[in-house]
């Protein structure tokens, strides 16, 4: 994964502020915050954040970009649903409930608007069949700690993902190629456009890290 370069991220669509190319962010420390539109955590904390960090960080160096993706949910983490987040302020499934609950919505929608640039990930239909080999790698990707488990812990897990790709339907590239856990994710590149960073989560080292990789000559 440290090989990874800010080239190896997809975008399929472009919804707002498009098309970035890796040309165009050179020199500049790069953000990317991959969400889902159903994604209640994402909303309540990450991009948030987000924002906050654009606002303080875009002259400095900062580049913020959104990636919407789908690992799940399907119906719902569309491009359709993700052009009515940015056009209107539209929220949709657990997503609204969960705003709703907190008070964050006026008039059902987003009383914020994110203000850098948002893509949709590729998604495309899974056609590669579920094998042990495949099942089994997903399992050392997505958690780096597999081979040190005993027998029936492995057993318990590669079940578990086993049961995970059958149902997969669909893959997003992005979120694939870099083996994210889930959402909010962020990847961060430095000034030469190498990887630094990969989390999952609210982070709170994030703000030092973006810190670090701006006081870096490019």
């Amino acid at each position: 994964m440290n090989n990874q370069l800010l080239s190896d991220i997809t975008v399929d669509t472009w919804v707002q502020g498009g098309p970035v190319t890796a040309d165009d962010l050179a020199g500049s420390v790069v953000l990317i915050e991959v969400f889902q539109v159903n994604c209640p955590g994402c909303f309540l904390y990450t991009l948030p954040k987000a924002i906050q960090l654009h606002e303080k960080y875009q002259d400095k160096g900062l580049v913020i970009i959104g990636l919407a993706t789908a690992f799940e949910d399907y119906d719902k983490n569309t491009l359709e649903n993700l052009r009515r987040l940015i056009d209107t302020g539209d929220v949709i499934g657990e997503t609204f409930k969960a705003l709703s609950q907190y008070g964050m919505l006026k008039d059902g929608k987003l009383e914020w608007r994110l203000p850098f640039a948002v893509g949709m990930d590729r998604v495309v239909p899974e056609t590669e069949p579920v094998t042990d080999e495949k099942v089994l790698r997903y399992a050392r990707e997505f958690l780096p700690t597999y081979d040190a488990l005993s027998d029936e812990q492995k057993q318990a897990v590669l079940s578990q993902v086993k049961n995970h790709l059958a149902q997969k339907t669909m893959k997003a590239e992005t979120f694939e190629r870099f083996a994210l856990q889930g959402t909010p994710s962020a990847i961060l590149f430095d000034r030469k456009g190498q990887l630094k960073d990969v989390s999952f989560g609210q982070v709170e080292h994030q703000q030092s890290l973006v810190e670090q990789c701006l006081a870096q000559a490019d």
